[in-house]
């Protein structure tokens, strides 16, 4: 069926005997290529479940290594990985979840002079980054290459999801038009994040992820999910196409990565990852 092996009708069984997926979906998943860019709190469920899934090709962009501050929430790694590269741990544990996974690791920073080769050959982008230089830069060059991008950020008991689809709905500029002030919003290492809630966001960016490669469902496009597991409430707000966004709006000044080299140093400053709408 589909050209499955006898072991992998048995692991996507689950999977196949869903409607909304059956051989067919799952077939597309194995022939799709994902990049999540960060090996963190958001990427390590993002890649765990997408492994899990049966994608085929999963892409990792981190160049930081594993500390002890990180395994609070960061499941991809262990206590004896520390000091390692976050690549090199993630691929071990993402070879031991599902053998059969294609890996391509990119050891790098994220920056305007890479972001194009990055995200090229890429069917979705998985945004797992923990700074708002990095998240706009990503945003922008996911929308001028036409990628769909799916979000997700932290801080505190605070965590948000959308997805981007290029021509369809609107972009994080649209949202949030413009990062805020170096300093302004504190990062997860000076205010700190509850691990759990990482999990809760990266479980749905992986599902969001899914969702668009087999065009199911209804995705956060045009929407943003907010989350305070504190509180125990969950929120979708709808939010329009911004007529005067500058990546994707009728008269957009963003329109080239020139444009974008402004990120390349700026991807070094710390920023959280979230913001209530």
């Amino acid at each position: 069926m589909f050209g499955f092996s006898e072991e992998e009708i048995r692991r996507y069984s689950r999977h196949i005997i869903l409607p909304e997926v059956g051989g067919r979906g799952q077939k597309k998943l194995r022939e799709s290529r994902v990049l999540v860019v960060g090996a963190g709190g958001l990427g390590s469920p993002v890649a765990m479940y997408l492994a899990a899934a049966g994608i085929g090709t999963l892409g990792l962009v981190d160049m930081d290594r594993v500390e002890l501050s990180n395994l609070q929430r960061q499941l991809l790694h262990t206590t004896a990985d520390a000091g390692e590269l976050k690549v090199e741990s993630a691929r071990r544990r993402l070879a031991a979840l599902n053998s059969q996974l294609r890996l391509e690791l990119h050891p790098v920073r994220l920056g305007a002079d890479n972001v194009a080769s990055l995200i090229s050959g890429y069917d979705v982008v998985v945004d797992g980054v923990d700074n708002f230089p990095a998240r706009y830069l990503l945003n922008d060059a996911c929308v001028l290459a036409g990628k769909p991008l799916v979000e997700g950020g932290l801080l505190r008991f605070h965590g948000m999801a959308m997805t981007i689809v290029p021509g369809s709905g609107p972009c994080y500029r649209c949202v949030f038009p413009e990062p805020p002030p170096p300093g302004a919003v504190p990062s997860c290492s000076e205010a700190g994040v509850i691990g759990a809630a990482a999990g809760i966001i990266g479980t749905v960016q992986a599902t969001e992820a899914i969702k668009v490669l087999l065009g199911i469902g209804r995705p956060l496009v045009g929407r943003v999910l907010t989350v305070d597991v504190l509180e125990g409430t969950y929120r979708t707000v709808e939010w329009g196409k911004n007529p005067r966004c500058p990546v994707c709006g009728e008269h957009p000044t963003i329109t080239s990565l020139r444009e974008l080299a402004e990120y390349d140093l700026a991807c070094d400053l710390p920023g959280a990852g979230t913001r209530a709408p």
